[in-house]
């Protein structure tokens, strides 16, 4: 029911009690094996150049012998409330769309000049150094994909803007075989994503600088 109801905001950008939409996922970091599914499908679903990965999976190892243990933790643009990536542009390409809160940047508008990938405390911002592709010659998947980038510019998680419009979910969400993440509307309190956020313990990444960022780790 949730769902149908999150599918049917995706166009108009406004929840069934009118209200603006929201989009914010939430990671279940007791739920994520560190597969790296979602960084498969975000690479292949927005064909990244080589070295590019807008979602990536972080681990760490914890505990002692006998008792050693890994934490995995998925990383990605955060589309913030208060984004610092987007008043250091200095043309505009960086922005956050009037309907959501999705935190995008318009290729033709960008110079490249990094303002953006220095000001993200989350190195979620990518400036490719070529247009090349991973082998000598591009592949017919590349030749496709790469269409969308243009060189010289900046790149990031737009959370699957394309698939939210027509009222899909992000790729990566789709494909996490243990369900670790739930993407959804924070401003309609019967979403999934906003019952998990009033009732498990979590955190927001780096949320004393101010940015408010929209995800969150269920712990």
């Amino acid at each position: 029911m949730n769902e149908v109801k999150e599918k049917a905001t995706a166009g108009n950008g406004t929840s069934a009690s009118g209200t603006a939409v929201r989009w914010g996922v939430a990671i279940d970091l007791k739920r994520c094996t560190g597969c790296q599914s979602c960084t498969v499908a975000c690479k292949a679903e927005n064909g990244t150049p080589p070295g590019v990965f807008w979602t990536r999976v972080l681990e760490q190892e914890e505990g002692v012998f006998p008792f050693a243990y890994k934490v995995f933790m998925p990383v990605r643009c955060n589309h913030c409330d208060d984004p610092p990536c987007v008043p250091v542009c200095p043309t505009g390409a960086s922005y956050k769309r009037e309907k959501d809160n999705l935190v995008l940047i318009d290729q033709d508008q960008c110079i490249g000049c990094g303002s953006c990938v220095v000001a993200c405390p989350y190195d979620a911002r990518f400036l490719p150094e070529s247009g090349r592709g991973y082998y000598a010659e591009k592949t017919p998947y590349e030749h496709v994909a790469y269409e969308k980038w243009q060189k010289g510019t900046v790149q990031k998680c737009t959370l699957c803007v394309h698939r939210i419009d027509r009222g899909l979910k992000p790729a990566c969400i789709e494909t996490c075989p243990t369900k670790a993440l739930v993407f959804g509307n924070l401003n309609d309190p019967e979403s999934e994503i906003s019952k998990l956020a009033r009732e498990r313990p979590h955190f927001r990444p780096s949320e004393e600088l101010g940015t408010d960022p929209n995800v969150f780790y269920l712990t």
